[in-house]
């Protein structure tokens, strides 16, 4: 599967990396990571703020998919980092100039491992709305369809023990 997530960990936590190459310079990458009128086009929730690092951030699911949660700006060097609590997670965007384009590394660092699987294939599909909307296209599926097409290479990969918690109802799966 292309640009499939990797499941790795540290010494107490899991974490999720994908590395995207993105036809874009960072600083219309970054501008799609940081301004809510472009999240609210592939970010999963609405993100409430100040961008500024140390900043509180509330994250708000747009169509009730899940219980807002609350986070905080950890770090904010624009165009290059990007770094969240997001609930008690850690979400990390990182940035570098690749040709004409920009290369984006993303991180979700997270405790239960049963959830992998199905984290990865909702980030997975995120990021693959995110690459859409910066070439101004629209995806050629839903992206309920997208994480249904991604999730089962997720559990084959990962393993049974990171597919214990599964994925939403098909119909709770928005990012517009």
């Amino acid at each position: 599967m292309d640009n499939a997530g990797q499941l790795g960990h540290t010494a107490a936590r899991r974490q999720l990396r994908f590395s995207r190459t993105l036809n874009h310079p960072p600083e219309k990458v970054w501008r799609a990571l940081t301004e809510p009128a472009h999240l609210a086009a592939w970010f999963p929730t609405d993100i409430e703020g100040e961008r500024a690092t140390g900043a509180a951030l509330r994250f708000t699911f747009r169509h009730d998919e899940g219980p807002s949660l609350d986070g905080q700006l950890l770090k904010y060097e624009p165009p290059t980092v990007l770094e969240f609590s997001w609930g008690d997670e850690l979400l990390r965007f990182e940035l570098q100039p690749d040709g004409a384009g920009t290369l984006l590394t993303f991180v979700n660092t997270f405790d239960e491992l049963g959830k992998a699987a199905r984290d990865a294939a909702g980030w997975h599909t995120c990021l693959d709305v995110l690459a859409y909307h910066l070439d101004n296209q629209p995806p050629p599926w839903t992206p309920a369809e997208r994480r249904q097409q991604v999730h089962q290479s997720y559990v084959a990969r990962f393993g049974p023990e990171a597919a214990t918690i599964g994925p939403p109802a098909a119909s709770s799966i928005t990012t517009t």
